[in-house]
């Protein structure tokens, strides 16, 4: 090993490597050098004897300066993906004929007293009072005579009329619901905010098909 020090520190001296005699150098500070010839008055000497018998690999070349990479920024984020567009129905209230939006087309039908609904040929007098009623129509003048019965036969079923939207109505609905979701969100608490915000990314998506 000793042998093997010495031959590494003659080549990195440039010093020629071969067979024969290698001076050990040390001098007042404890420095130690090698050299292919004697050392100075002033440094103490050991006299080293080398042989070729075993290869002798040369160090390897000083590292040149490390490359420097730059930082590989963050693949941007994934595109929000779209979502299909809603079946959206446009439909008219049975008692009133008030156009609505719904995400249904088959509401369910519902019971509503007869003479709101104008379509009969019943006189209000009727519908309310039943025969030789005094014909007033305001219901607290009935107060007394309403019978189960009565209630059963003049209240009727209906049911609100529903067709689906085409594809531009459903997006015209989508906008106006995002708008007005939007309008919600700036005037909630921090509090109610959550609902809304997930609601504004559901129409967001389903509007990138528009």
């Amino acid at each position: 090993m000793i042998r093997l020090c010495i031959l590494a520190s003659l080549l990195l001296l440039g010093l020629p490597v071969m067979a024969g005699t290698a001076y050990q150098c040390t001098d007042a500070n404890g420095k130690l050098t090698f050299q292919d010839k004697p050392c100075s008055a002033n440094q103490r000497q050991q006299v080293l004897q080398l042989d070729d018998s075993q290869p002798v690999t040369p160090p390897p070349p000083p590292a040149t300066d490390t490359p420097t990479f730059e930082p590989v920024p963050p693949p941007p984020p994934p595109p929000q993906p779209m979502a299909a567009l809603p079946l959206m129905y446009g439909c008219v209230r049975a008692t009133d004929g008030k156009p609505y939006m719904s995400d249904n087309g088959d509401p369910q039908p519902y019971q509503v007293p007869y003479g709101i609904l104008g379509a009969g040929s019943l006189p209000l007098s009727q519908v309310y009072g039943g025969p030789n009623a005094a014909g007033a129509s305001a219901p607290e003048l009935n107060r007394g005579r309403i019978r189960p019965g009565l209630i059963a036969n003049y209240y009727v079923w209906v049911q609100d009329q529903c067709r689906e939207l085409t594809r531009a109505e459903t997006c015209h609905a989508l906008r106006d619901a995002f708008d007005e979701n939007a309008t919600k969100l700036r005037r909630a608490f921090k509090s109610d905010q959550p609902p809304l915000e997930q609601r504004e990314r559901e129409l967001h998506a389903q509007l990138q098909n528009c």
